[in-house]
């Protein structure tokens, strides 16, 4: 396997800019050498498979969606409780928006997995990591609600996502107010 990060960075990229354009059944290794305007065979040479495509797919999706060291040191500093816990929900709102082509990709992915068992095989150890880092996270951070909690954000947080990067069916409302409402409902109060 070729060693460039940064090549290999970019052809992840190239991966879900077609993934999010094209859907699972477009993302091949020729696709992708040719978003990223490089030779035929370049993906092939950092992502032997497309098992291998998707991990480092996913890889990348974790490290574009990460906050930033200096977004987790701010938060930090505030006082635990669910206005933090609603704050760290608009941040992934906000990533996740202004990374449309990431969030399409994953809903692409997750869409197929329910009919491709190879897929889900990639998928569900991914997110199911991901899922236990967040409720690590949350308790580490010392913020309310625990794993069903966390859980019911990552359900209504999907369906948020979905509607504002599709056809929204209430465009008028506001997805802070959203957010600031599922925290109200959905976490006791301290």
């Amino acid at each position: 396997m070729a060693k460039n990060d940064a090549r290999r960075n970019a052809l992840a990229d190239a991966g879900i800019a077609v993934l999010a354009r094209e859907g699972s059944r477009g993302l091949t290794h020729r696709a992708i050498d040719q978003e990223a305007g490089v030779p035929t065979g370049t993906t092939t040479n950092y992502f032997r498979s497309r098992e291998a495509l998707l991990a480092g797919l996913f890889e990348r999706i974790g490290t574009r969606l990460a906050p930033t060291p200096d977004d987790l040191a701010k938060r930090a500093e505030q006082p635990r409780g669910r206005a933090l816990f609603a704050d760290y929900m608009r941040d992934i709102v906000r990533r996740l928006t202004a990374e449309p082509d990431i969030a399409r990709a994953l809903f692409e992915l997750r869409l197929d997995s329910a009919r491709r068992p190879d897929l889900s095989a990639v998928l569900t150890p991914w997110l199911r990591t991901n899922f236990e880092a967040d409720i690590a996270f949350n308790q580490s951070m010392g913020l309310p609600g625990g794993r069903r909690e966390i859980a019911l954000f990552h359900y209504a947080i999907d369906g948020l996502l979905f509607d504002l990067l599709t056809t929204p069916i209430a465009p008028d409302i506001s997805s802070d107010d959203v957010i600031d409402d599922l925290v109200t409902g959905l976490l006791s109060d301290e």
